[in-house]
């Protein structure tokens, strides 16, 4: 395990730069580590660190989430309410429609396997969108409008309600029987995720603010606060329906209100040095889940599917943003970071091949299609646009 973690560390950081020195996203050389080093490629990660990949992966994305959530303006997530609330629903249902007609058209499949495969690729990327947000935001671009406000808002909604379809989809496709009332869990996990972790957060700035602690030990608190949200998930789940995820960036807002600024700083610095742990594990491991040889399953047609329904995704962006005052170069920058794919895809894309519904291959194949074409192409946008398309404070 030991030799595993550092050949993932040593490869992703130089990869990770040989990208930067190529002018494109440091996750993208992290990406490719991963599919070269992982078990179908060169084989040279542990059946270990392969077995506790989901947990990593899951514990990096606390971190992304925290980040997120101390990062965010509560007024400026306000004031973008309406187009936020759309786009959690909006560009993903249109997407997976898109996919229902479309792979059913393209390659003669069933709706119900083409609408499960639509729910696995409409799930736009955290471990992608929310890095890049909150680096425009830092760098102070599109604050005035609350651009990266609403798309860290929107994003983090998105999958809630992507995840409540592609349950409900794979339940009736195994069985079961699709019920409205199912999709009622779309609204009461986004309620519970967000008074859970507005209460905790709440409590934990009570506390660490009366507490003399240093803010290294601050910071270790409200990471194991939102790690516990997240192991809980489960209990809590047998009880109501609860959105980890949320909960976790709810913790990260309130705790931001209800502390001091320079308090604030120093905890945020400290989430940095976490993350740039984390940033290798996540995206080193996500691409060792990336199957290459099902690519050629898929073939240009899997391509044209794809950049078929991110037509139809884009479109849906910017029917959302009708309406508000941002200009034609800020609603361009809101649709391409709202194309990539990564997280989601990586850890939900074998589940209908493993419950042998019918075309998992073929969903599988598109999946890994998916990661592999919208994460380099949203990472690149979002990286190399912002200064272009954004107004600077």
């Amino acid at each position: 395990m030991i030799i595993s973690l550092s050949i993932i560390f040593l490869f992703g950081l130089i990869l990770a730069k040989i990208s930067e020195s190529l002018k494109l996203p440091r996750l993208l050389g992290m990406l490719i580590t991963g599919i070269l080093i992982g078990p179908f490629v060169l084989n040279l990660i542990h059946i270990s660190v392969l077995k506790i990949s989901p947990e990593l992966r899951k514990i990096a994305l606390v971190v992304i989430l925290i980040r997120a959530g101390l990062t965010l303006d509560f007024r400026k997530v306000l004031e973008v309410g309406r187009p936020a609330l759309l786009m959690s629903f909006v560009p993903a249902t249109v997407e997976i429609l898109a996919y229902t007609f479309l792979a059913k058209f393209i390659f003669g499949i069933d709706m119900l396997s083409a609408a499960i495969m639509g729910s696995i690729l409409s799930a736009v990327s955290p471990a992608v969108v929310v890095p890049g947000m909150i680096n425009v935001i830092e760098k102070g671009y599109g604050n005035k409008k609350g651009i990266g406000q609403l798309i860290l808002a929107g994003a983090s909604l998105d999958d809630v309600f992507v995840l409540a379809i592609f349950s409900s989809l794979v339940g009736f496709s195994t069985g079961g029987e699709f019920s409205i009332y199912k999709l009622l869990d779309i609204p009461i996990s986004i309620i519970s995720g967000v008074l859970i972790g507005a209460i905790i957060g709440y409590l934990l700035s009570l506390v660490l603010g009366k507490i003399k602690l240093t803010n290294n030990i601050k910071v270790l608190f409200v990471f194991a606060a939102s790690l516990l949200l997240v192991g809980l998930k489960d209990e809590i789940g047998k009880v109501f329906a609860f959105s980890e995820m949320l909960s976790v960036m709810t913790l990260g807002l309130v705790y931001s209100m209800q502390s001091e600024s320079i308090v604030i700083d120093s905890v945020k610095n400290g989430f940095n040095g976490i993350w740039n742990g984390f940033e290798v594990l996540l995206f080193v491991l996500i691409g060792a889940q990336v199957d290459i040889r099902y690519t050629l399953g898929a073939g240009i047609l899997g391509i044209l599917l794809i950049f078929s329904t991110l037509a139809f995704r884009i479109l849906a962006v910017n029917i959302c943003l009708m309406g508000t005052n941002l200009n034609l170069k800020e609603k361009v920058f809101s649709m391409i970071s709202y194309l990539p794919k990564a997280t989601v895809q990586a850890a939900i894309g074998a589940i209908p091949l493993s419950l042998g519904l019918p075309n998992g291959t073929l969903i599988l194949s598109i999946a890994v299609l998916g990661i592999l074409i919208t994460a380099p192409i949203g990472a690149i946008g979002i990286e190399n646009t912002y200064e272009k398309l954004l107004e600077k404070d």
